[in-house]
C-alpha cells in the first residue's frame, strides 16, 4: 500500500503543478475556468472519498495550491476580501507572487463587487517589491524525483506465500491476459 500511496501522490503532486500553473495563464485565469476546475475537484473528491485511505492516503493533500486558487476564482464577490483573509484564511499556501496574479489577472469586465479591491492588490504589489529576487517566480516547479527510498520500500514489505498462484503460461489463455503471448 505503501507504493501506491507514494504513486498517487506524485500523481496528484503533478496535476497540481499542471493545472495550477494554466490558471496562472491570462486566458485561464478567470471564473468560468475556475468553475470547471471546480466541477473537475468535486469529481475526483468523490473517487478519493470511495478510494480507500490505505491507497490514496493524503494525495488530496498535493493540490492544495490549486484547491485554494480555485476557490479565489469562483469567490463571487471578490472586492469584500480583505489582505489578512486573503493570505490568511482563503489562500495560505499561495505566495504574494502568486496571488497577485490571479488577482490582477482574474477581472471580470467592470463589474467591481466580482473583482478584487485596489488596496488589496496595492497591497500584494508593495510586497511583491520589497521580496527578493529569487522569491519572485510565481509557477510551481515540477518535482520529478521518486519521492521515497528503495528501503522504505522494503521496510514495509509483507512477505506472500505465491504457492497458489497460476504461471504465466496457464494465464495466458484467458483474454485478459493476452499480453503475456509473444
Amino acid at each position: 500500500m505503501f507504493l501506491a500511496q507514494k504513486i498517487f501522490s506524485q500523481t496528484f503532486q503533478g496535476i497540481n503543478v499542471q493545472v495550477f500553473n494554466s490558471l496562472l495563464e491570462r486566458e485561464c485565469c478567470t471564473y468560468h475556468m475556475g468553475k470547471k476546475v471546480n466541477a473537475w475537484f468535486n469529481e475526483l473528491e468523490a473517487w478519493c472519498s470511495q478510494a480507500t485511505e490505505e491507497f490514496v492516503g493524503s494525495s488530496w493533500d498535493e493540490l492544495k495550491h490549486t484547491r485554494q486558487a480555485v476557490v479565489l476564482l469562483v469567490t463571487e464577490q471578490k472586492s469584500k476580501i480583505t489582505y489578512d483573509d486573503l493570505t490568511s484564511n482563503l489562500c495560505p499556501a499561495l505566495s504574494t507572487q502568486q496571488l497577485y496574479r490571479i488577482c490582477t489577472f482574474c477581472k471580470i469586465d467592470d463589474n467591481e463587487d466580482r473583482n478584487v479591491s485596489p488596496g488589496v492588490i496595492s497591497n500584494l504589489k508593495l510586497l511583491i517589491t520589497d521580496e527578493d529576487e529569487d522569491s519572485r517566480s510565481f509557477l510551481l516547479d515540477n518535482d520529478s524525483s521518486v519521492p521515497f527510498a528503495a528501503d522504505e520500500i522494503s521496510n514495509c514489505m509483507e512477505e506472500k506465500e505465491f504457492a497458489n498462484v497460476k504461471p504465466a503460461v496457464a494465464l495466458a489463455d484467458n483474454p485478459n491476459f493476452h499480453f503475456l503471448k509473444g
